[in-house]
């Protein structure tokens, strides 16, 4: 039989944290505030403490100064308090700040702990993830033990390659990212596009290449072979067109290996005969089909809306004076936020969507047929302090469902009342807000128990009214990210 007593164990190791007699161990942070430790403990508990104590030698008071600047003091203080008890406090911790203590976890080689926030994340904060993407890509991959959060990651760039490939910051995009993409057998891009954005990348890493290609000499063509030598082997060359190869690859070709090239012109005019090069097999591209109309597929993207909604919302955004076909929507609406998944807290809301400009938001009222909805074409923002944003191209609408015979259109009439951020102290109950016209608001802070959600017909900063009841409670709500696709 074997007793455990690990919870006095951990109070008792608490209370050595705070033992100001034999402490061996000073560590500075961001704003220059100190907190003493016991080396003996953090060699124990961090594999990064063992080596960075190591190879500091001791003051004339026999004390080991380590500085952190990059750590703030609230983070260290709760690495300190799991290193000596194993407690890890998150309540009323914003995901972000989790995101962060997990960086800094697996910046101090703690395994169990970043683990665990990784998990965590992953398990209950993916639509956080999702709605900060590029924080979180360009985080993961400057550290190398967060798998999990690398595979999450890659599983949606390949899906939407779009979010990192056309990102304004792409060529700053970490090689072991680009690589990790390029690795994959469904990344969702045409093998000669792809070729265009390594191409790209490698020549943003090297500023000194000339901006005209007919200007390079020999040792621009090495320099940009070398920066891509990672980069290359994962192109599937044989599954690019002639005509690209010509127009696109050519130009390059000096960074190709001369091998490579000869089989690469040999398998053009004769497909047939064998070559020596390695053909990498094709990517698999998953051609979307006409979605067949009914309820059950329509729910594989929303629980409120359909592709006809899609097709119209769509046709709204371009200003179209006919709906676009289900055959040739050009948007592809990827959900962000599910109330009845994610919650409906007002908090929630801004937690999420906080950075993601081009959004639809779909609301569905209690006890009626009414789908309520708005566009904001510019980015949430929940940092501003509250303030309205201006644009002529933001739109509110009601769909047509059920008993509700005709879709209406309501476009801005005040651009400057467009959209309203609302200050972070309203944030636990106001929600998105069009002009005062359509918003979400719950002084309970629950989006479906609050009949005071609004559809101010005479706010004047919207056209038209989109139903007879000024005031609403929601059974569900949907936040898309509108994403032009690929052609």
């Amino acid at each position: 039989m074997t007793l455990k007593f690990f919870d006095s164990l951990s109070r008792n190791f608490i209370e050595l944290r705070n033992d100001k007699d034999d402490y061996d161990v000073i560590i500075k942070v961001k704003n220059e505030k100190s907190f003493i430790a016991h080396s003996s403990v953090l060699k124990c508990r961090s594999p990064y403490f063992h080596k960075e104590l190591k190879n500091i030698t001791p003051n004339e008071n026999n004390i080991m100064i380590i500085t952190r600047p990059n750590i703030s003091d609230e983070m260290l203080d709760i690495i300190l308090k799991y290193i000596y008890g194993g407690i890890v406090d998150l309540k009323n911790v914003e995901t972000k700040f989790i995101f962060d203590l997990m960086i800094a976890a697996n910046e101090f080689e703690i395994e169990e702990l970043t683990n665990e926030l990784e998990n965590l994340l992953i398990e209950t904060k993916s639509s956080w993830l999702k709605s900060h993407f590029s924080l979180v890509y360009r985080s993961i991959f400057s550290e190398n033990n967060l798998k999990d959060l690398e595979k999450f990651c890659n599983d949606i760039v390949a899906k939407y390659p779009n979010l990192i490939f056309d990102a304004e910051d792409f060529t700053s995009l970490h090689e072991s990212a680009l690589v990790s993409l390029l690795e994959r057998d469904d990344l969702q891009l045409e093998e000669v596009v792809i070729w265009e954005y390594v191409v790209k990348w490698g020549i943003s890493q090297n500023s000194a290449l000339p901006m005209d290609l007919k200007e390079w000499t020999e040792e621009n063509f090495t320099t940009l072979k070398t920066t891509l030598q990672q980069c290359l082997p994962l192109i599937r060359y044989f599954h690019i067109s002639g005509t690209d190869v010509s127009k696109k690859i050519k130009p390059y070709k000096k960074i190709l290996d001369e091998k490579l090239w000869e089989d690469l012109n040999q398998y053009f005019m004769a497909p047939d005969q064998p070559v020596e090069s390695i053909i990498l097999s094709p990517r698999t591209i998953f051609v979307q089909g006409l979605p067949t109309r009914t309820t059950e597929q329509a729910k594989t993207f929303s629980n409120i809306i359909t592709y006809e909604h899609v097709a119209e919302i769509s046709s709204w955004i371009d200003r179209k004076s006919c709906t676009y076909s289900l055959t040739n929507i050009p948007y592809e609406f990827q959900l962000i936020l599910r109330g009845s998944i994610d919650g409906f807290e007002p908090q929630t809301f801004w937690d999420t969507c906080h950075g993601n400009a081009s959004t639809v938001v779909i609301m569905k009222v209690k006890g009626t047929d009414d789908i309520l909805g708005g566009y904001n074409p510019l980015a949430w923002d929940a940092n501003t302090g509250g303030r309205w944003e201006k644009t002529n191209d933001s739109f509110i609408f009601s769909l047509k469902n059920g008993n509700t015979q005709n879709s209406i259109l309501s476009r801005v009439k005040s651009r400057d009342n467009a959209i309203r951020n609302v200050n972070k102290n309203y944030q636990k109950t106001c929600g998105p807000c069009f002009g005062n016209t359509l918003y979400m608001y719950s002084p309970c802070s629950n989006f479906t128990l609050d009949n005071v959600s609004g559809c101010n017909n005479n706010s004047g900063y919207y056209e038209n009214s989109l139903r007879t009841a000024d005031r609403f409670s929601i059974v569900d709500y949907e936040v898309f990210k509108v994403i032009k696709k690929t052609s």
